[in-house]
């Protein structure tokens, strides 16, 4: 295959990885805390073996994450958590600590508060939160207090990545910040509320039309080449 075909290919393996993204934002519409996905694509110039010349081509290299502010939708949980503007809430995994937008807590029998997969939710210090059964109503103020019966229990502290490239998406609601975090300077977390996803369903739908249809016009390319060689070999075989 030329060049013309290489730098086809791998166009085409972004633009399907573009589809996927598209796909799951689309399959995560309803999914609180979820942030929305896409592929970032950069150009770069390879030089052909035994030749002074250069191919310039693109390739999918990165996932981005978009940061924007989902909507809020009112539940009046107590333990349910929304977070308005920067930052994320850190969590407890196997692997180490992750991050996520989703604030739907329940305690579990310890009385440590955890995510909807039994993950725990850690305070500013990166200590798990404990609400004592007994304690009565909990209150979560603006900045993160956790109270009951008037007396606090924990500090939750947000964190947003100093580099926001180097943020990835683990699972699910759940992402991982390969460099450093920085504490979010005045945090605001409403409690009776939990954040939609910001996955704009019409925004998906064009975007999928417009990467479906660029892909299908590779593909075509991508066929006529392959003819086109097939001819050529045909030729020179007789």
């Amino acid at each position: 295959m030329d060049n013309a075909g290489y730098t086809q290919i791998t166009r085409q393996s972004g633009l399907l990885r573009e589809l996927q993204a598209i796909a799951n934002n689309i399959a995560n519409i309803s999914t609180s805390g979820f942030r929305r996905e896409g592929i970032v694509f950069s150009e770069y110039v390879r030089r052909l073996d035994r030749q002074e010349d250069t191919l310039s081509m693109a390739a999918a290299n990165a996932h981005q994450t978009y940061l924007t502010q989902g909507g809020l939708t009112m539940t009046g949980g107590a333990l349910d958590l929304a977070i308005e503007g920067e930052g994320f809430f850190t969590i407890e995994t196997p692997q180490g600590q992750a991050y996520t937008r989703a604030g739907h807590f329940t305690p579990n029998a310890a009385g440590e508060l955890v995510t909807v997969d039994g993950l725990r939710l850690l305070d500013s210090g990166g200590a798990p939160v404990f609400v004592p059964a007994d304690a009565g109503p909990v209150a979560v103020s603006r900045d993160g207090t956790i109270s009951a019966g008037g007396q606090p229990l924990a500090q939750l502290g947000l964190v947003v990545p100093d580099d926001p490239s180097e943020l990835r998406r683990s699972t699910g609601v759940l992402h991982e910040i390969n460099g450093e975090t920085r504490p979010v300077a005045e945090p605001v977390i409403l409690q009776g509320f939990l954040e939609d996803s910001n996955v704009n369903p019409i925004t998906e739908m064009a975007r999928m039309i417009e990467v479906q249809r660029a892909y299908e016009a590779g593909q075509k390319f991508l066929d006529r080449e392959d003819e086109r060689i097939r001819n050529v070999v045909s030729t020179l075989g007789r």
